[in-house]
């Protein structure tokens, strides 16, 4: 069962927030972030979403094989 994660590290440029959830999508990273500029001129603030996703995921623990990379 895949599990959720905010992904700290290379491909991350905030919180890993859009990082983890491309994983576990299984879809490209610049996708999301570029339907998360697009979402950010809609009525729905994508600023406050983000910053709850990013409390409620938590950090994916790092393990060797990761740190190797």
């Amino acid at each position: 069962m895949k599990k959720l994660f905010r992904i700290k590290g290379n491909e991350s440029m905030l919180g890993g927030v859009f990082a983890g959830l491309a994983e576990y999508l299984e879809i490209d990273v610049t996708l999301l972030r570029v339907l998360a500029v697009g979402a950010f001129f809609t009525p729905i603030p994508i600023v406050f979403l983000y910053i709850i996703m990013w409390a409620v995921f938590p950090k994916k623990p790092q393990t060797f094989a990761t740190l190797a990379q």
